[in-house]
C-alpha cells in the first residue's frame, strides 16, 4: 500500500538528531517522505532527563504539540514548564531547549520551512558545544 499521504510513526524509519539525547524521531511530512514542500512534520519521543541542548534556527519556525508527558522548556530566556496539550512556538532566530522530567514525552514537531537535519539550518550556544 501506499504510504504517501497516510503515515504512522511505525512505518518510518527513526532517527536520532544532533545535539539530542535519548531522543527518536520518526519523519511523518517531509520532502523526501511525501513531497511535501513548505513544512516538516516529525513525531518526536524522548526519553526522561533527556532532551534538546540550546539551540535557534535563523531561517525556520518551528512548533511542538506535546502528545504526552512534561517537561521544562527554555525559550528566548524564559523558563516554562511543559505538559500534555501544550503547544510550544519557536520563532526563527530564538534559542530553546527541553528537558524531560516525566517517563518519556511524546511531541509533534512542526519546521517552515523543512529542515531535513541540515547543519546549515541550526545554530548552538556556545556553552552548548563545550559540554
Amino acid at each position: 500500500m501506499d504510504r504517501k499521504y497516510v503515515v504512522r510513526p511505525e512505518d518510518v524509519p527513526s532517527y536520532s538528531p544532533a545535539h539530542h539525547e535519548g531522543t527518536k524521531n520518526y519523519r511523518l511530512v517531509a520532502p523526501n517522505v511525501n513531497g511535501a514542500r513548505f513544512m516538516e512534520i516529525i513525531y518526536g519521543d524522548i526519553e526522561r532527563h533527556a532532551g534538546a541542548l540550546a539551540h535557534a534556527h535563523p531561517e525556520m519556525e518551528q512548533a511542538a504539540y506535546v502528545i504526552e508527558g512534561e517537561a521544562t522548556a527554555e525559550i528566548d530566556g524564559v523558563l516554562h514548564q511543559i505538559s500534555t496539550g501544550d503547544l510550544m512556538f519557536f520563532p526563527a532566530g530564538v534559542f530553546h531547549d527541553i528537558r524531560v522530567k516525566s517517563e518519556r514525552i511524546k511531541l509533534l514537531v512542526i519546521y517552515s520551512p523543512p529542515y531535513g537535519e541540515s547543519p546549515e539550518k541550526v545554530i548552538h550556544r556556545p556553552e552548548a558545544d563545550a559540554g
